[in-house]
């Protein structure tokens, strides 16, 4: 049974993804939260922004879904870490311990200023629409570079929105359910010819605002379509900000930040102890040449 780490595994996505693949592959679940383990399953805490714990997590498994990061527009310090910093450390810690697959989970946000009455595919030029989206356009550039330049196999996922059901007009277009998203996972995982791909992660939404040839090339054939949800998530639709409703990324182009579902964890500064004054005014214990 092939070993499967996942970073990010306490989150919305994660925590839909475990439920799906459980019994299928021995998971390894990183997180920089603790998380308790369920049958199958291992844990490995972790900072994505540490390459050090990276280096750790990725150490003896078969293929890495990287889902670790920070998920919404938000300050550019937190993006950068968890998102630029933390996305080159699992490429390089998955690179240095020989892991040839890593499944990288970028957004639909990469593209999210192309406006709604608009169909794109794989290949259009990238439009992010926010600080997040451009550190989704940087991880897949980053997957570009490790496939050509190291031979990894790497495969980018343009998620959507993960959910059991979609909660609003936008999400009537770009809704994956979870048992879709473990298929097209699968696929990442098990499909013997992939050197770099971009599909598109959404289930067979006939309002779908992207043409997903690309992952039905490599066999995926999603069973949800989000139409059965539509009359009853439009009848409580209310009228948005008009350049969230003219583009695909919806308030991602024009927000500075968004809750995050997951805030980052704030590390603790290091206690610096008190100096104690000596009888000649210096402080006491060993000086720094005694190191």
């Amino acid at each position: 049974m092939k070993t499967i780490l996942i970073t990010g595994a306490g989150g919305g996505v994660g925590t839909h993804l475990r439920q799906q693949l459980a019994g299928n592959y021995a998971l390894r679940l990183s997180d920089i939260r603790r998380l308790k383990p369920g049958a199958g399953e291992t844990f490995v805490q972790g900072d994505v922004a540490n390459l050090d714990d990276m280096l750790r997590a990725t150490q003896g498994v078969d293929a890495f879904v990287h889902l670790g990061g920070y998920s919404v527009e938000g300050p550019w310090e937190d993006i950068l870490n968890a998102n630029i910093v933390g996305c080159y450390n699992a490429f390089e810690a998955a690179r240095r311990n020989g892991v040839k697959r890593i499944l990288f989970a970028t957004s639909n946000h990469a593209v999210g200023f192309y406006r709604r009455d608009q169909v794109i595919d794989h290949r259009v030029y990238i439009r992010p629409d926010s600080r997040y989206g451009v550190s989704k356009v940087f991880g897949e550039a980053l997957g570009s570079l490790y496939a050509d330049k190291y031979g990894m196999e790497v495969f980018c996922m343009r998620i959507g929105n993960v959910g059991t059901v979609p909660i609003d007009k936008r999400r009537l277009s770009i809704w994956i359910s979870p048992r879709d998203l473990a298929q097209l996972v699968t696929i990442g995982i098990e499909h013997p010819d992939i050197r770099f791909e971009i599909v598109y992660g959404v289930s067979n939404n006939r309002r779908s605002w992207y043409d997903n040839g690309n992952a039905t090339r490599l066999g995926y054939h999603p069973v949800d379509d989000s139409e059965s949800f539509a009359a009853e998530v439009l009848a409580r639709e209310q009228p948005g900000d008009a350049r969230a409703e003219m583009y695909q990324g919806g308030a991602f182009v024009h927000s500075e930040a968004i809750e995050n579902p997951a805030p980052v964890p704030r590390r603790r500064a290091p206690r610096v102890k008190p100096r104690v004054a000596g009888r000649k005014g210096g402080a006491t214990g060993k000086s720094r040449a005694s190191k």
